[in-house]
């Protein structure tokens, strides 16, 4: 079946109507289905987001969206594509997704903000979606939760603008606000 959904767009759209179209789109419950590990699917996502099969890159976004929706974490830190009778072993080399555009409304303790991933999904932080800075090898790695134990890396312009939001405000530690959550932008160690 072909991905039939259009990306989510922050562009000229309030953090309400957003919340309601995120509500309203329907993912594959990828959480619910255990079968049985067939082996590897030939795929991985690079650092960069790019999604590939057999080494070449996958160029058709519509695909990759379809593929993002049935991909989910093992409690072991693996990632997998998951059907109802198959399960696939998918190679991760930062994060599933990246984000890769940002919106804020409102100030400190009233603030919202949602981001772009590049899957064509959005997410606005909150309780089911912290805003995490990973201390990894490469350095520090921000990063938001998305779903089913799936993170988003921060772009560096998104980053920026995170970093920005957090020095206006003058919090100690620097930190953001999000959906009633304050999101500290100190490093913590890597998983």
């Amino acid at each position: 079946m072909p991905e039939s959904r259009a990306p989510l767009e922050l562009q000229g759209v309030s953090l309400a109507d957003l919340q309601v179209m995120i509500d309203e789109r329907r993912l594959p419950p990828v959480d619910q289905w255990n079968p049985a590990h067939c082996g590897h699917s030939g795929m991985r996502i690079a650092r960069d987001g790019t999604w590939y099969h057999e080494g070449s890159p996958i160029n058709r976004p519509a695909m990759v969206r379809l593929f993002s929706t049935v991909l989910r974490r093992e409690s072991d830190g693996s990632h997998v594509l998951v059907t109802p009778v198959e399960k696939l072993e998918i190679e991760v080399e930062a994060t599933a997704f990246r984000a890769i555009a940002m919106h804020s409304e409102g100030e400190g303790q009233d603030r919202r903000i949602a981001f772009n991933l590049d899957s064509g999904d959005a997410v606005i932080a909150g309780p089911e979606h912290s805003l995490t800075l990973i201390q990894t090898e490469r350095g520090p790695s921000p990063r938001i939760a998305v779903r089913h134990g799936l993170e988003a890396e921060l772009s560096r312009p998104v980053y920026y603008e995170i970093a920005e939001l957090a020095l206006s405000e003058g919090a100690d530690p620097p930190g953001v606000w999000s959906e009633g959550i304050f999101f500290p932008l100190a490093p913590v160690s890597a998983e």
